[in-house]
């Protein structure tokens, strides 16, 4: 990296991800992070819930309230801040001002002080409007259309002899809205079987983190002896990006925007397994839907597969622009 005009080399461009730790904000500000720089370092905070419901501008004059889970905050500012979630904003915020140096805020997900931001991410259907808004269709994220390139090459010898088409199966978890207990495991074995029985090969079934136990169980005794079904028990290396990489369609749980996002990067059809959602994630999906996007897992019609739909690096553009701009710096 070197200033406009110079031949002397300068410091690398330091890019903090700042987060509260949800898995869905975590991989959005870390995607747009590393993209910025491969160097980025993350920083997740707790935020008081009394700091919380302080007003942002007051908010942001004080450091009380926001305690760091995992790296230090400071001394050493970052030159570009990327934050996500209306709480990460707040802290957000409040470094910023703390720094007292030039630095490159951008928050994703609606903030609760726009303005205080160079850059702001939403979806189309958050209410927020401005120079410095930028409205995106999915979620960013950290996968590359090189990486999936390079795992479908690779592939994975777990389920490389099955019976073709892969049908990808992505299961997420309860949240504040959807719930996924043992009888929506079987109503899902149910709709996948009577897809499988239309198509033919195989499921690659992989849980997250979020997956309830007796989800994984539901399905493992439905399936535990069916050869053309893999289903990771969570041994051995994650197979997550291969079987994205390698699948014909891809099956999602509605809970995860994030999981959806990163689906839709890939060029694989994509069905939804509407475990219910809140506002937020059911106008995510109508967009989606709307869009002919994906599609509900059950539906007659096909979805079609399409080009990779993925809005980081261009997101990443611009928010580079910005840098050189503001900073004088190249990312």
């Amino acid at each position: 990296m070197k200033q406009p005009g110079s031949d002397a080399p300068s410091r690398p461009l330091l890019v903090w991800s700042l987060t509260t730790g949800e898995a869905g904000l975590r991989q959005q500000a870390r995607g747009l992070a590393k993209e910025l720089s491969p160097a980025a370092q993350e920083r997740i905070v707790e935020v008081s819930r009394l700091a919380a419901l302080t007003p942002p501008n007051l908010f942001a004059r004080t450091m009380a309230g926001i305690r760091a889970i995992d790296g230090e905050l400071g001394p050493v500012w970052p030159d570009v801040l990327v934050s996500c979630g209306r709480r990460a904003g707040l802290a957000s915020m409040a470094i910023r001002r703390r720094s007292g140096a030039a630095m490159v805020a951008i928050h994703i997900q609606q903030p609760s002080a726009p303005e205080a931001f160079d850059l702001v991410i939403v979806m189309p259907h958050d209410r927020v409007q401005g120079r410095n808004v930028i409205k995106v269709d999915t979620a960013l994220h950290g996968l590359r259309r090189t990486a999936l390139l390079e795992a479908a090459q690779k592939g994975d010898a777990r389920f490389a002899a099955m019976p073709r088409p892969w049908t990808a199966v992505l299961l997420g978890g309860p949240n504040g809205n959807a719930r996924f207990g043992r009888d929506d495991a079987q109503r899902l074995a149910v709709s996948l079987d009577q897809m499988r029985a239309q198509i033919g090969g195989s499921l690659l079934i992989t849980p997250s983190r979020r997956t309830p136990a007796g989800v994984i169980a539901a399905l493992d005794a439905r399936y535990r002896f069916d050869t053309s079904v893999f289903l990771w028990d969570g041994g051995g290396d994650n197979p997550y990006l291969a079987i994205l990489a390698c699948a014909e369609t891809i099956v999602v749980t509605s809970d995860s925007i994030s999981m959806i996002s990163e689906a839709l990067a890939t060029t694989a059809a994509v069905r939804i397994f509407d475990l219910g959602a809140g506002q937020r994630h059911t106008r995510f999906l109508e967009g989606l839907l709307s869009q002919r996007l994906v599609t509900p897992l059950g539906e007659a019609s096909a979805p079609v597969r399409r080009e990779p739909i993925d809005a980081t690096p261009q997101i990443a553009d611009v928010a580079r622009e910005i840098i050189r701009a503001k900073l004088g710096l190249e990312a």
